[in-house]
């Protein structure tokens, strides 16, 4: 989620998205406290088993295995209910992982003792998951009252830990309840201590197909909106970065800067005893060379989901854009989609 590495941060979208380095998420979380009406993983019942078997000689495991990657990322669920995640961070930072981090909604946070226990185990990166500018907004679209305080809690108490070299991102997922709030929700974060502001696409899988038509702007729309925001933002090189979003609709729409890109990432499941694969892209996974894992690439799931037609590859961004998503397609339609010449 680091959209500006340092060296390369003006260099061109495609050339970003060809040097990122992949990182792997270990998938911890069996339940999570929030019930975003946006949730990709909608099956809450495979998301327990699949993550359920994830044990701490597994999490040791693959650590062991991918020690080297430029990144480990607890994610999935909600990882900070897992009680053992603390001696998984301390386990990654003895193996001398260079990035440490947590995508999480927040909330736990929000209890100082456990976030500074958190970076004392090794923790340096955290991804927290906020929707809105305000207690309405969030706790509306991630529909559990009282979210917001606690996020912004913890949100608050990790800013409170940039002295100690922590990186605090955000994530805020694009929709039609908060298109309209690019620049208050930028400025409300900034404000609150955080280093970059990604806006997220939604991706048109899970509870955003359930709710599609309630809740996906067009591409289009989302782009004008935000360059928009951008064009008028106070600062010269605001820190918000649109990702998933076609590059093609961003051309000549938003600046090169603050155009992000899906990160490089690997993610691993139990494989199953009896050969089945509980869906698509877990079917396409490359097996362990143990057999004991699925390991599941971002790539894997844009094939399965996502989409290109005949016209896509005479643009010149081709190589680097990952499709639409059919779901997209299959509502909308190709005609926002327009190559753009090499």
């Amino acid at each position: 989620m680091d959209q500006t590495a340092q060296k390369s941060g003006h260099e061109f979208i495609g050339d970003r998205i060809a040097n990122r380095e992949e990182r792997i998420h270990i998938n911890l979380g069996p339940v999570c406290n929030n019930n975003c009406v946006f949730c990709m993983e909608e099956d809450r019942t495979l998301r327990y088993e699949v993550n359920s078997a994830i044990t701490p000689a597994r999490v040791k495991k693959i650590l062991q295995q991918n020690a080297g990657a430029a990144e480990v990322c607890f994610t999935s669920g909600e990882p900070t209910l897992v009680r053992e995640l603390p001696g998984y961070v301390h386990w990654a930072r003895q193996l001398r992982y260079d990035r440490i981090s947590v995508m999480t909604n927040g909330r736990r946070l929000s209890q100082m003792s456990y976030a500074e226990g958190l970076v004392k185990a090794g923790m340096n990166c955290f991804y927290i998951s906020i929707h809105g500018n305000t207690r309405k907004m969030h706790d509306a679209l991630v529909r559990t009252p009282g979210a917001f305080e606690q996020t912004l809690a913890g949100l608050d108490n990790v800013a409170r830990l940039l002295d100690r070299g922590v990186i605090l991102h955000t994530s805020t997922v694009v929709n039609h309840r908060n298109i309209d709030h690019f620049a208050e929700i930028y400025s409300f974060l900034r404000a609150h201590g955080v280093q970059q502001v990604v806006f997220n696409v939604m991706q048109a899988n899970g509870r955003a197909d359930t709710y599609f038509d309630q809740l996906f702007p067009t591409y289009t729309l989302t782009a004008e909106k935000f360059a928009a925001f951008v064009e008028t933002s106070d600062e010269p090189e605001a820190q918000a970065f649109l990702v998933d979003i076609p590059l093609c609709i961003t051309h000549d729409r938003v600046p090169d800067f603050q155009r992000g890109y899906v990160e490089r990432y690997v993610h691993f499941e139990v494989a199953p005893e009896d050969g089945i694969a509980r869906d698509p892209a877990s079917a396409r996974a490359r097996q362990s060379d143990d057999g004991e894992f699925l390991e599941v690439a971002r790539s894997d799931l844009d094939a399965v989901a996502r989409e290109k037609r005949a016209e896509c590859a005479d643009c010149r961004y081709n190589q680097a854009c990952e499709g639409v998503w059919t779901n997209y397609i299959r509502r909308m339609g190709w005609d926002e989609f327009v190559p753009v010449p090499k």
